[in-house]
């Protein structure tokens, strides 16, 4: 059995190939593994065990379509996560996520397509459905997607889908709420608040910190997507959930708390443009269909993450440098 990982260097696919290299998928412990990843800013090699034996890296861009000519062929599964992914940047410039996230999508299922890849996890978000006032989106709700990453990645759902219908290539979508773990870049909520207050900063929470969104552990979010893989159905979508849904307001507060500081670090800045005032997943689906349940209580997970940041400063301090 022989995988290819798209954006395995970035944070949720690098626990991805982590757990898949440490056995923790049944069925799954001798599977070879491919890496695939540009190293933008977002990918890290030090997220990944390189030098392990059932791992191959490659650095590259999924838009390279000569080189997935030479990479894709040969491979059984492909699980593709990666993506242009942060909505700040998308604000300020949407082409990257165009390209990247649309076009590169294309390619990849292309190549899969010419390769005879077995199947494809094309991994979403829940953003896609835009924001929901009250209730909770299912798989079968209108996409309204309301900034340009999200935008990007309604596209890449429907080429997948697309490719699906008229080619017939299995291809599994997953759409995951919000993640949180370790070797999270330091530009999204949670490392970025957890960072600035270890090192004595202010945190920037937009607007009055009333936007909603619903937390997964990356180890759970991991976990769903290689059922999807392994037992899912060709063509379906698969809502994943957390089940954890806060205020921006609320998580900065739970924040605090475990870094033994007070409101006197916030400072609330302009809101973001078109920011999404609720998000909220139905995972009613993946639970009844693949028995999926997420296993990392909040509270516990949001304070491991609190010391690994502690515990890894090299890690993420190396990242703020770059920025």
């Amino acid at each position: 059995m022989r995988i290819l990982v798209t954006g395995g260097a970035g944070f949720i696919g690098s626990a991805y190939v982590r757990t898949l290299l440490d056995g923790g998928y049944p069925g799954c412990a001798e599977a070879e593994v491919t890496v695939l990843d540009a190293l933008t800013y977002a990918g890290n090699t030090d997220n990944l065990p390189l030098g392990r034996p059932r791992l191959d890296f490659v650095r590259g861009d999924i838009t390279d379509t000569e080189l997935l000519r030479s990479v894709v062929p040969g491979h059984d599964w492909v699980v593709h996560f990666a993506a242009e992914s942060h909505v700040d940047r998308s604000v300020r410039g949407a082409a990257a996520f165009a390209r990247t996230n649309v076009l590169g999508t294309q390619s990849l299922l292309d190549a899969c397509l010419a390769a005879g890849v077995d199947r494809f996890v094309h991994v979403s978000t829940d953003e896609v459905y835009g924001s929901i006032d009250r209730g909770s989106w299912t798989e079968d709700s209108l996409l309204l997607p309301n900034s340009p990453y999200a935008a990007s990645k309604a596209s890449s759902d429907l080429m997948a889908r697309a490719y699906w219908r008229t080619h017939g290539l299995d291809v599994r979508i997953t759409r995951c709420s919000n993640n949180y773990g370790p070797y999270q870049h330091v530009e999204k909520l949670v490392p970025l608040f957890v960072t600035r207050l270890l090192t004595g900063g202010t945190l920037p929470l937009y607007g009055d910190g009333t936007n909603v969104r619903e937390w997964i552990h990356v180890e759970d979010h991991c976990r769903a997507v290689h059922l999807v893989l392994t037992g899912g159905r060709a063509g379906e979508v698969y809502n994943i959930g957390g089940g954890t849904a806060l205020t921006n307001r609320r998580l900065t507060e739970l924040l605090l708390g475990l870094c033994d500081a007070g409101w006197d670090r916030v400072r609330h800045v302009e809101d973001r443009k078109g920011h999404d005032l609720r998000y909220a997943i139905d995972d009613a689906k993946i639970r009844a269909e693949l028995g999926w349940r997420p296993r990392v209580s909040f509270e516990e997970g949001l304070s491991g993450v609190v010391e690994w940041y502690r515990a890894n400063p090299a890690w993420w301090k190396s990242l703020e440098a770059a920025r």
